[in-house]
């Protein structure tokens, strides 16, 4: 039990890989210009790179106005389905109570709600 006498949770989000977002990983649908303070305007974007199973694979890009900087940052993303994260949540000792939808990300992302098996 809690501190107040109820059993602790786990919450936790987790993109779904039933709606690919990574469709949209590209220049055209990410590109972002940001001014930041010290650094001045700073252009960034995602381009996938690869897709192999449930690893997604995607290169951020950072473009520093200022001085013309360009950095890049690469990244591998595993993403697992509803039930595979259940099971792996079952193997941890722990039951799934809930699984909401994200409400900052409505339709992309599952939110589990978890406790310890008693």
């Amino acid at each position: 039990m809690g501190p107040c006498g109820r059993a602790a949770r786990l919450a936790f989000e987790s993109r779904d890989p039933g709606k690919k977002a990574w469709l949209g990983w590209n220049r055209g649908q990410t590109y972002r210009r940001a001014v930041i303070p010290d650094a001045g305007p700073v252009q960034t974007w995602v381009d996938l790179t690869k897709v192999e199973g449930n690893l997604v694979s995607f290169r951020t890009t950072f473009v520093f106005d200022r001085d013309g900087a360009v950095l890049t940052s690469d990244s591998t993303l595993r993403f697992r389905g509803r039930g595979e994260l259940a099971d792996s949540l079952a193997e941890a000792g722990l039951v799934v109570d809930e699984v909401r939808d994200a409400p900052d990300r409505p339709g992309l992302e599952l939110v589990f709600i978890a406790r310890k098996v008693a």
